[in-house]
């Protein structure tokens, strides 16, 4: 197979990425049994091209930054592993996969649309389609296939399964045993076994849960290779992915109430209300609200504080999208692009004046939810046990900041819900 040689390609065997995993150290962990720290990172390291690898470069300085916080025990990367102008490679991939072995504590990764689901993309060095043949076209690269099998998503989600999820139900990082649905699925459904990236775990009574749900509104109305509507390939996955993960939504939620769990945290990639300048009537959105409902009722019925982590936007940003009006911050982007910046403002100053003019006119993300059969759809949730945090990810330009949401979870304290802070969880954004 012909791969891109790229300035990150490195020769690198999984045996040697799992040794490498299993002789790192341990890093910092709290004595007090109701308390742990995380670091919550996400979106990248993200280049302005496929050969602009100054953040990548910069990897191993920010996780020596994070092993060196010794209050953090644990490690959570809500997806996109590079930008949406960075060809997907089994080089690139493995080349990370060695970076993060440098990480001394559990690292929990979640993949993104940009590793798989959009490396079809001509940006990212995939195929284009061709409607007189049928057939897919690949973008030649200094005559060699730019993106791994030519960018078919498909082909791209087992290469991130086989580099980052080679041994089910063991963690990146400081090897730590977690549920995985790849040997935890109902037998009903016997294409849940694919989901090894889908895993549930429980640290200090609260249950943490990821699940494999990308940007591009669910890879359902974002079409693959142009094509006037999906091809059975992409609705297969569609089909397949949607339906494990709102079975293992169920059984996340599920187990927190068996074991009487304090709180649960749940990551995915996607940001479910990002219009990411589309309006309502667009309906990018709608494949989204299947999981919005599942989750707005599945919390309520839990009744304990639940916290919702995602990348995708990459603004930081903290909201309940499911109480309306509730108070909605999201950060004030530093200028110019790389100075540092930890400020914030409210989401509806933003949408007037700052970050998100001209992106969303819609203040209040509980207003952003699409119905696919009726266009005048208005939410009905209610549920205040629900918070969301949105991870600040790199800008598609170099030498951005990078920055980890540094999450303490203490289940002895209930603190109202506020910009900062929501139930047992506290949280503050360090930028090393």
């Amino acid at each position: 197979m012909t791969r891109q040689i790229a300035p990150w390609t490195l020769t690198v065997r999984t045996a040697a990425l799992a040794l490498a995993a299993a002789l790192a150290g341990c890093g910092g962990s709290s004595s007090d049994p109701t308390s742990m720290t995380l670091a919550v990172i996400g979106d990248m390291p993200y280049g302005a091209s496929p050969t602009d690898t100054a953040e990548f470069d910069a990897t191993p300085d920010f996780i020596n930054a994070i092993n060196a916080d010794k209050d953090v025990s644990m490690v959570m990367h809500a997806g996109d592993i590079h930008s949406g102008k960075q060809y997907c490679t089994q080089d690139y991939d493995l080349s990370i996969a060695q970076q993060w072995s440098a990480f001394r504590v559990p690292l929990v990764y979640t993949p993104g649309d940009n590793e798989w689901a959009d490396c079809h993309k001509k940006k990212e060095g995939g195929g284009e389609y061709s409607s007189s043949t049928g057939d897919i076209v690949y973008v030649q690269n200094n005559g060699a296939l730019a993106s791994y099998a030519g960018g078919d998503p498909v082909a791209n989600l087992g290469l991130v399964r086989s580099i980052f999820f080679a041994a089910p139900g063991q963690t990146l990082g400081k090897a730590m045993t977690v549920h995985s649905q790849a040997t935890e699925y109902d037998p009903a459904h016997p294409t849940d076994s694919a989901f090894v990236e889908n895993v549930w775990f429980e640290q200090q009574h609260v249950l943490f849960a990821t699940a494999n749900m990308p940007g591009g509104s669910n890879n359902g109305t974002a079409i693959w290779y142009k094509t006037p509507t999906m091809s059975p390939a992409q609705s297969l996955e569609v089909a397949n992915r949607t339906g494990a993960t709102l079975r293992w939504l169920q059984t996340a939620f599920a187990q927190a109430k068996a074991h009487n769990d304090a709180a649960l945290v749940l990551m995915i990639q996607a940001d479910m209300w990002d219009l990411d300048g589309n309006t309502l009537a667009d309906g990018t959105l709608t494949e989204y609200k299947q999981y919005i409902d599942l989750i707005a009722s599945l919390a309520a019925d839990f009744g304990k504080p639940v916290l919702l982590i995602n990348g995708d936007s990459h603004f930081y940003r903290s909201d309940n999208p499911l109480v309306k009006g509730a108070d909605c911050h999201v950060e004030v982007p530093s200028s110019p692009i790389g100075a540092r910046s930890v400020q914030t403002t409210t989401c509806a100053d933003s949408v007037a004046h700052g970050a998100l003019n001209g992106v969303t006119d819609v203040a209040d993300p509980y207003l952003i939810v699409e119905d696919a059969g009726n266009a005048g759809y208005v939410p009905s949730y209610a549920v205040p046990n629900f918070h969301r945090v949105v991870v600040h990810g790199n800008a598609t330009a170099s030498n951005t900041d990078k920055e980890y949401l540094k999450l303490t979870i203490d289940t002895s304290v209930d603190a109202p819900a506020s910009e900062n802070a929501f139930g047992p969880f506290a949280w503050t954004r360090v930028q090393p």
